[in-house]
């Protein structure tokens, strides 16, 4: 069913059983479990089926920190989210990934990779993956061809990767959405505050504003954030008006630990002999990407981190993410983006790269966990949007062992193809300057916004629990990648939506109680 919020009478009061705030890929996912039960489901999104800009420009900020994407293009506020600009890669988290590293501090998930795991098989058909099969050795019965360089395991090891389509949740699941009986999509609903009990341990209601002027209450018995995490950050921080530092907020911990993957050019791979390494290439249904093992993030104390090959002719016409996505309208950097990666782009040069072409050089594209960093944070702004809403400011702030991490996987990997006596590494010039630990401006985001409410065991250390509930809060959930405790060197799309049907299975099992 579904509600435009601009079109029914004002301080419209809503009620539900569940109410999910943000229709993206994990909003929609949890909604999508609840199809066909006897709870009423109100989902909420603060945008209607299409692009708007003025509803976009609420989502506009200030960057005060590291060179970011801006503000407003950074993600989309409308039904799907932003898997309308999503690429479509996805990988798995690694068991390291969740484990407390005593050289990262801030590390350690309350809970472990296998309790994530369960649900990626869930997770596939919904982002339209293969068979959740992780293992080199089953792709390479899918295609013969992908041979891996000689990398002894407990140094470098071979990550696989798929690509979906890439799914777009709006079209894909819109008329499921709006047709389900028991599911109550309120477009143009912008959550503006959240109002809780007298002692502030339970939620009884948000307040939703549009730009019709329209204003009404939503009360239910559990309520799910599934914005972005600057954007369920923000909401948090906000609403203020019960609990002075915002909700969930007694330690200062909202907005703090702000992840991104750190993505750029880290240097070039030439070969004794040409190759092909059709292993590591985009045309097929899945790759890999060569990843540094624990072991050896252990051993050098190091964050995770992948390595992607590219052709070193293409990899030299392509420019960093971070200069090409610079417009603050979203459909702006769209076409700037296509400008240097668009399909018919990609074509000719896949054309001449992919048929059976061997070739000595390739250029390193290298992706970076983050190092949790309490001060990379969201903060709010004195400046409101047209709503009345504190705008939220972007301060990314990285750290020396960011830089040491992208170094030493990109070392390791020169080091294996010596031992192998096949080839070299020529590192960027920015990895040769042993005199700066920082990373250059033309470092990028992969547009994977992690960790403002993190995960922990308590509320000293992060804001949600292992059940992705708010602390000290008992009927406020935080979905998707804001919980995440680290930020793993994959993306982040199989994961949200994985962690969000875990969190569904747990609102379904106390709802009952």
């Amino acid at each position: 069913m579904h509600i435009d919020a601009r079109n029914i009478d004002n301080n419209s009061v809503i009620e539900g059983d569940v109410c999910i705030v943000g229709a993206g890929a994990a909003g929609i996912s949890i909604a999508l479990e609840w199809m066909n039960t006897s709870y009423k489901v109100i989902l909420l999104e603060g945008g209607g089926f299409e692009y708007d800009d003025r509803v976009q420009e609420l989502y506009n900020g200030k960057i005060i920190g590291h060179p970011y994407f801006p503000m407003k293009s950074s993600r989309l506020h409308y039904f799907g989210g932003t898997t309308g600009h999503w690429g479509g890669m996805c990988s798995t988290f690694d068991d390291i990934d969740f484990e407390k590293r005593d050289w990262v501090e801030h590390s350690g998930w309350p809970i472990k990779r296998e309790d994530i795991a369960s649900y990626y098989p869930r997770a596939h058909p919904l982002l339209d993956l293969g068979p959740c099969n992780w293992d080199l050795s089953y792709w390479q019965g899918v295609y013969p061809e992908f041979k891996p360089l000689p990398l002894e395991k407990d140094v470098m090891w071979n990550k696989m990767w798929q690509f979906s389509k890439p799914t777009r949740f709006g079209p894909k699941y819109k008329d499921t959405i709006v047709k389900a009986e028991n599911i109550h999509l309120y477009t143009y609903a912008n959550v503006v505050d959240i109002r809780a009990n007298e002692n502030v341990s339970s939620i009884r209601e948000v307040t939703v504003k549009n730009y019709a002027g329209k204003q009404h209450t939503v009360k239910a018995k559990y309520f799910v954030l599934a914005c972005c995490a600057i954007q369920n950050a923000r909401i948090l921080l906000s609403s203020n008006t019960q609990a002075k530092a915002g909700l969930g907020n007694d330690n200062d911990l909202v907005g703090r630990y702000f992840m991104e993957h750190l993505e750029i050019e880290s240097g070039e791979l030439w070969l004794k002999h040409p190759d092909s390494l059709f292993l590591y290439k985009n045309d097929r249904s899945s790759r890999a990407e060569i990843a540094i093992s624990a072991a050896k993030q252990r051993e050098f104390q190091v964050l995770n981190a992948t390595i992607s090959l590219t052709p070193l002719e293409e990899a030299k016409k392509v420019e960093p993410p971070i200069t090409v996505w610079s417009d603050d309208d979203p459909r702006k950097s769209q076409k700037l983006w296509k400008k240097y990666y668009d399909d018919a782009h990609k074509k000719g040069l896949m054309e001449r790269i992919f048929r059976n072409t061997k070739y000595n050089a390739f250029g390193l594209y290298t992706r970076c966990e983050q190092n949790p960093n309490p001060d990379s944070r969201v903060i709010l702004s004195t400046e409101k949007d047209e709503l009345g809403m504190p705008r939220a400011d972007l301060k990314w702030t990285l750290s020396p062992l960011d830089k040491k991490s992208v170094l030493k996987v990109n070392e390791l990997l020169g080091q294996q193809l010596g031992v192998a006596g096949i080839g070299r590494v020529k590192l960027a010039p920015f990895l040769q300057d042993t005199h700066d630990d920082s990373l250059p401006a033309s470092t990028s985001g992969g547009w994977h916004q992690m960790g403002t409410t993190r995960m922990s065991e308590t509320p000293a250390t992060g804001v949600v629990n292992a059940d992705c509930r708010v602390h000290g809060i008992s009927n406020l959930f935080v979905a998707g990648s804001a919980c995440y405790t680290t930020a793993g060197a994959v993306n982040p799309t199989l994961t949200v939506v994985a962690i969000s049907l875990r969190l569904s299975d747990h609102l379904k099992s106390i709802i009952k109680s």
